[in-house]
């Protein structure tokens, strides 16, 4: 055998070592890409909408308002070199250090629960936005946001329970729920009066050690501000979209629906931005790849958080296919769409 071919032989060799370490080996990192978009205001089939009223006239919009996602590793995927360099290499994915996304004590159980805790919280909470900005008037109390697999209060306790009264003393805030189960104990019993479909249900559950707080009882619940208005409006979407990050988007479906002609002018929008009860939209993660994802499915205009803005602008679009418009609240998100629908090349508040 030659010099040249022991030497070919050899790279091949360490060729074969480097991609079997590239795949063999971990990197604590998460990858996050674009994933899919939902148009809240189309029929979900059968008659059904996504966002549906009832008690109060809706009207139709022939356009599009979009909800964005990501799709990030799961918190059990180990992430090897390879994948971790083809996510660096591909300009429209992005590598973030796997404990800024997931915190290291929670399990993926934990992870899924706080998503749909979020979803939620995000629905109603965009309720409460669209109804503030049309004047309606609603009344705030404290529910059950979400209820943990094979937590003391599973099968007993539901999403949406209403909670009036705990061991007796009524209900106002959250921290008085809190200070109630604490007052139990560990192994000792709560019991709940909550207000479920329009009936009142007295419901007891006894308390757990919270995992590595021996003396810290607990039920299993999360708990979080409710709403009741004048009429009713839910959402539906698929169990796997999770998050908080829609409520913009799920603020201004609502708002259309509930107002005559048509926001979007008949054009395709996406946005994306938590929502406060009053209208503030907050940041969100993973914006680069929801504007690949929004302009992907055909969307003209994305409204950015402007907390978001800077690193909107390194999104891998093309600023003709894809116009990005800053909204700080949703009153400032309708008249952008409003603006953009009438005349598509107006100015309009910019992330530059």
């Amino acid at each position: 055998m030659t010099r040249r071919s022991v030497a070919s032989v050899g790279v091949l060799v360490l060729l074969i070592v480097l991609v079997v370490v590239a795949g063999l080996v971990r990197v604590p990192y998460v990858v996050l890409s674009p994933g899919p978009t939902i148009n809240v205001l189309k029929p979900t089939g059968a008659g059904s909408q996504i966002l549906s009223v009832q008690g109060h006239k809706v009207y139709p919009d022939k356009g599009q308002l979009r909800l964005v996602t990501v799709r990030q590793t799961s918190p059990d995927t180990r992430v090897n070199i390879a994948i971790a360099l083809f996510a660096w290499l591909d300009q429209t994915r992005a590598l973030f250090p796997r404990d800024v996304v997931y915190p290291p004590d929670q399990s993926v159980k934990q992870v899924q629960r706080q998503s749909s805790v979020e979803m939620v919280s995000s629905q109603d909470t965009a309720t409460a936005a669209a109804l503030t900005e049309l004047g309606y008037h609603y009344t705030l109390y404290t529910e059950v946001l979400g209820v943990g697999q094979g937590a003391p209060a599973d099968g007993v306790l539901k999403v949406h329970d209403r909670i009036v009264a705990v061991n007796g003393v009524r209900i106002h805030d959250i921290r008085r729920v809190t200070k109630a189960v604490q007052k139990s104990g560990v192994g000792g019993k709560v019991h709940f009066t909550v207000r479920r479909n329009g009936r009142t249900r007295h419901l007891t559950v006894k308390t757990t050690a919270a995992p590595g707080h021996p003396k810290h009882a607990i039920v299993g619940i999360t708990i979080g501000p409710g709403y009741t208005f004048p009429f009713d409006v839910q959402v539906k979407l698929a169990d796997d979209i999770g998050g908080p990050s829609a409520g913009l988007i799920f603020s201004l479906g609502i708002y259309d629906r509930l107002t005559p002609g048509a926001l979007t002018g008949g054009r395709t929008i996406a946005g994306t931005g938590t929502i406060t009860a009053k209208g503030k939209v907050g940041p969100i993660g993973g914006i680069q790849q929801k504007i690949v994802a929004a302009a992907d499915a055909g969307a003209t205009l994305f409204l950015v958080p402007p907390a978001n803005c800077k690193e909107a602008l390194g999104a891998d679009v093309p600023s003709d296919k894809i116009r990005l418009a800053k909204a700080p609240s949703m009153q400032s998100a309708i008249h952008t769409i409003k603006t953009y629908a009438a005349h598509p090349s107006a100015p309009l508040p910019s992330c530059s």
